[in-house]
């Protein structure tokens, strides 16, 4: 029998490499149009070849060295791609706001619709304080891991800084209702941690994968010229004379496992307004002359209360001043990224140098 057109051996290996599927990864649905938590991923089934096909099967046709042109090409007439590092974005404190986090990576164009990265080789620098207070602060650390991979996958990164809540999280997992002293009396992680807002979905829902992660981050970095903390409080000071001795310093300590020493270590990033009050300018040069950097970038302060508003991050006096953007303040040495998500503000995510 005479075979028809497309039909045969050829058209048979072709339709083997067109129907060959590779393992990939699937997300549950949820809000986002593709997981509950777009941090998760659920890995699908193996990968099924047709059947006859083998991946070291020889489809492609031999090309000998013989039956191409050989050009000689000089290399300076080339034209070579200059790559540098990408835009520079930093994200202030998410407290468990999960919605709000996607919804606002979205619209500085960092993740598309579906919650995954689409930013190339930008660079994103979380903070810190990714839980308590909100309503899912495991679903943002679970983002903000996937998020890691998938920017460093494109050439980019997505990395985060230790907020005192990251802190606060770890010790009232390890050390529960184990007394610490707290200067003032005997105190508790597990206490400290439901009084700032601790939520016990996310505590049901920590895993070692999320301690260790947490457990890892560094307390700060300089980035073209920024200065990268949490809190803005001169406290970074007692552990070291360089950012490579306080990252060291810190990790070090939440390595031995000691209560009281993570404890301490707590207390001192919860420290805040260092950088506000008559002096501040000078504490903020303090900072900069001994780790680098001509500005330093900061969450933990919610604005309106660097403003010198009250309010409450429990979200029960709203009448703050509205927040838009980043505030400047310290002689213009400071910018403080913590919107107030918590209560009634916004969560901000910037991109850097920011003009004044």
């Amino acid at each position: 029998m005479t075979q028809g057109a497309g039909q045969g051996p050829e058209a048979e290996r072709t339709a083997t490499l067109r129907d060959f599927r590779v393992p990939a990864y699937v997300h549950e649905t949820g809000p986002y149009g593709h997981s509950a938590h777009p941090g998760d991923v659920v890995p699908a089934h193996e990968a099924e070849y047709p059947e006859g096909y083998t991946p070291t099967e020889r489809n492609l046709p031999v090309v000998n060295r013989g039956d191409t042109l050989q050009v000689a090409v000089d290399p300076a007439a080339v034209p070579q791609a200059v790559v540098g590092p990408g835009a520079l974005f930093v994200v202030g404190d998410v407290h468990g706001y999960l919605d709000e986090l996607v919804a606002a990576l979205q619209e500085k164009g960092l993740v598309d619709a579906a919650g995954n990265w689409c930013a190339g080789t930008a660079r994103l620098w979380f903070l810190g304080d990714f839980t308590d207070r909100g309503p899912d602060g495991i679903g943002v650390i679970d983002l903000v891991m996937r998020l890691s991979a998938e920017a460093a996958a494109a050439g980019g990164y997505c990395k985060a800084l230790m907020g005192n809540h990251e802190l606060l999280l770890l010790g009232a997992k390890r050390f529960g209702d184990t007394p610490v002293n707290s200067g003032a009396g005997t105190a508790t992680f597990q206490a400290a941690w439901l009084l700032n807002g601790g939520q016990k979905t996310d505590m049901d829902r920590l895993q070692d994968h999320h301690l260790q992660w947490m457990a890892r981050l560094d307390a700060m970095e300089e980035v073209d010229g920024h200065l990268l903390v949490h809190s803005d409080t001169t406290a970074y000071l007692d552990y070291g004379d360089s950012i490579e001795a306080v990252n060291d310093t810190v990790r070090e300590t939440i390595t031995r496992n000691d209560a009281d020493e993570v404890w301490d270590l707590f207390r001192k990033f919860t420290k805040r307004f260092s950088f506000r009050d008559e002096g501040g300018a000078d504490h903020v040069r303090s900072l900069l002359d001994t780790y680098g950097g001509t500005r330093i970038v900061h969450g933990h302060s919610p604005i309106p209360y660097l403003l010198g508003e009250v309010g409450s991050e429990d979200g029960e006096d709203s009448s703050g001043p509205l927040v838009e953007g980043p505030h400047v303040y310290a002689e213009g040495l400071a910018i403080a990224m913590d919107g107030g998500v918590t209560m009634a503000g916004k969560l901000l995510v910037q991109q850097l140098p920011l003009d004044i």
